[in-house]
């Protein structure tokens, strides 16, 4: 969000457009509910950690320390740069006060990419020798710099664009198509898509990267993403279908001739291993992973056929600009790239079970004895939930607010006919 409230700034700068000015500072309330709660869901995970997995934290915790630390610094630059943006309205110079809302974009991002190195560092374990159940020798940059790292930033900055793009594009396409303040909406529509499509888009190549990843170094994840229960060569890609853990089956699935072996080997007859390769102590659970993988997978080709539309039309097709089915393909897709999202992590943290730390620790040895565990967790979830409808009902009275904020021109309304 940061960075479609700088490009509206910067367009407001450059232009002197009375549109892009009221989309920024609507979008600078959004930012601003956004960043409390999740300075506020971030702290309560500090303690979750403690508290649910301290067996993970007194061996992890000096490993990766180093990213943690360098993303509270981050934090706390984009807080300041946010205070900065906040209340710099006609106090700073004008191109000062767009840069610190550039550095809240920018810090927010480095922010996020440090926790994915830290998470990705346990589908990875590196910067340390383990040794007789000692952690030693660690070196906290190696482990930073994990081989996951590169490909789960890339995947979850492109899935950012992705589900903020559809998501902010999809509330302003519905509003336009309610005839409210269409002149405002469609600028920022058209921001908020321009971001989408760049991140649907690129988003299969990412994918592409992070599947072949995978297969080199999480294989049991692989099989149980694509329901691959026996190794074999010329693996067939699933699509859909039903797995049976106990026959080891698929039932229902649409199967594409050596597609997995291309896909994750780059070569159609490739050996891919199968659960079969791994003891049953040790497999992922096969029925989440699977169904989450494909929710993630559809709805991601779903957003890329929406942005390959929207390109279309911007290249040779400029009357589906202001055609209604345009704004209601949209509208369809608003959750898809925020369910996306959801469903990716379950496929990284379920697929990687029954380990905490892939092939070092398992989830069972990591969690807390601590009696009365289970309260503990449901309160958590309670408050997560808690944080979630505040989201919900701040942003939606914000949306509710806008037009109130900010004339309605009849005339700007999109032709009955389209």
């Amino acid at each position: 969000m940061p960075f479609f409230m700088a490009v509206s700034h910067y367009k407001w700068l450059k232009t002197d457009d009375v549109n892009y000015k009221n989309v920024t500072k609507a979008w600078v309330r959004g930012v601003a509910i956004l960043f409390v709660t999740g300075a506020v869901s971030g702290t309560v995970l500090s303690f979750e950690l403690g508290l649910l997995w301290p067996t993970f934290m007194k061996h992890a915790g000096p490993i990766f320390g180093m990213p943690f630390s360098f993303e509270g610094t981050a934090f706390f630059i984009e807080a300041i740069a946010l205070g900065f943006y906040l209340y710099g309205f006609r106090r700073f110079n004008k191109w000062f006060h767009w840069f610190t809302g550039l550095v809240v974009g920018i810090s927010g991002l480095i922010s996020g990419i440090l926790v994915i190195s830290a998470n990705s560092w346990m589908n990875s374990p590196a910067g340390f020798d383990y040794v007789n159940g000692q952690y030693l020798n660690v070196d906290p940059v190696a482990a930073m710099l994990n081989k996951a790292w590169l490909s789960q930033a890339i995947h979850m900055v492109l899935a950012a664009l992705c589900a903020t793009g559809f998501g902010v594009a999809g509330v302003h396409a519905y509003m336009i198509l309610k005839r409210k303040n269409v002149t405002f909406h469609t600028t920022a529509f058209r921001i908020a898509a321009t971001f989408a499509i760049v991140g649907a888009l690129l988003q299969p190549l990412s994918g592409d990267f992070s599947a072949k990843d995978i297969a080199k170094r999480q294989p049991a994840k692989l099989a149980a993403m694509e329901a691959h229960f026996k190794t074999e060569s010329g693996v067939p890609l699933i699509v859909g279908g039903l797995p049976d853990e106990e026959t080891e089956t698929v039932k229902y699935a649409i199967k594409i001739p050596k597609g997995l072996s291309f896909l994750a080997f780059s070569d159609f007859n490739a050996e891919v291993k199968g659960l079969d390769a791994f003891p049953k102590d040790e497999r992922p659970p096969v029925l989440i992973t699977h169904f989450a993988f494909q929710i993630m997978v559809g709805l991601g080709t779903l957003m890329m056929g929406v942005a390959a539309f929207y390109v279309l039309a911007l290249w040779c097709k400029k009357q589906w600009l202001t055609k209604r089915w345009l704004f209601k393909l949209f509208v369809l897709v608003t959750p898809a790239g925020f369910i996306a999202v959801e469903a990716g992590w379950t496929v990284t943290e379920v697929g990687r079970q029954p380990w905490i730390i892939y092939g070092i620790m398992k989830t069972k040895d990591a969690v807390t004895p601590m009696p009365g565990i289970a309260y503990s967790f449901y309160l958590f979830t309670a408050l997560y939930i808690f944080l979630s409808c505040m989201v919900v009902l701040l942003l939606y009275r914000q949306i509710k607010m806008v037009d109130k904020l900010y004339d309605v021109d009849e005339a700007e309304v999109i032709p009955q006919e389209h």
